[in-house]
């Protein structure tokens, strides 16, 4: 049986979030997304009479998607369990990382991301706190409430701007499709490598072990 159409709202988000994250929000009008669907822009303008409705419902997706994901750091079990998790983030962020490339120009002109942005930020400190209480409560970690908030912090800063720091890296390639799954590796393996301090003897070999498996590759 046949898939059925989708329909053209659908089609123009798929189509704005695959030109934005190719070229930077900023350097996308509505006119290059319509031209790019065949379309005209005054069947886009009907859908969204204003590109920054389209960075709305594109931001909504990414923060419904989020919401899903974080609760699973309540079920991390072992460090190889925090590695998926911390993956599964990075790929995330990787299908929307518009955002996160252009999120200061994003910040100065669009009010809901303002308010949102802080919202994802706060969400993603919390799932962390969990996760990284699960892991002291079974003995793999010790930590005081001050180094597990300080930790968290920690892990949020370089979750949210580890693509500006590859992009600053490698300003022409960084963010094409084709570095997906290196870039997310990297960032993993930088985000869960902040606990390697506090980490007991067995999850310290398990997590660097894992770090040599994936470095490899």
């Amino acid at each position: 049986m046949k898939k059925p159409p989708r329909r053209t709202a659908e089609r123009i988000l798929a189509t704005a979030l695959d030109l934005f994250n190719r070229y930077g929000e900023p350097n996308v009008a509505t006119t290059l997304i319509a031209s790019d669907m065949g379309i005209s822009p005054g069947n886009l303008f009907y859908h969204f009479p204003a590109k920054e409705l389209l960075v709305n419902a594109l931001f909504d997706e990414y923060l419904h998607d989020m919401d899903q994901l974080l609760p699973a750091a309540a079920d991390v079990q072992d460090m190889e369990h925090a590695w998926f998790f911390m993956h599964s983030l990075f790929e995330l962020i990787w299908r929307h990382r518009f955002i996160y490339r252009d999120l200061n120009d994003l910040l100065s002109k669009n009010r809901h991301l303002e308010g949102q942005v802080k919202v994802v930020l706060e969400r993603k400190h919390q799932a962390f706190e969990v996760l990284l209480s699960g892991l002291q409560e079974q003995g793999l970690l010790s930590q005081s409430p001050f180094e597990r908030h300080s930790s968290a912090t920690h892990m949020v800063v370089l979750l949210t701007w580890w693509l500006s720091y590859e992009y600053v890296q490698n300003p022409r390639h960084a963010l094409e499709n084709a570095n997906a799954d290196h870039s997310a590796l990297r960032g993993a393996q930088q985000v869960l490598g902040l606990l390697l301090p506090y980490l007991s003897a067995a999850p310290k070999s398990q997590l660097q072990a894992l770090i040599e498996v994936y470095s490899a590759r």
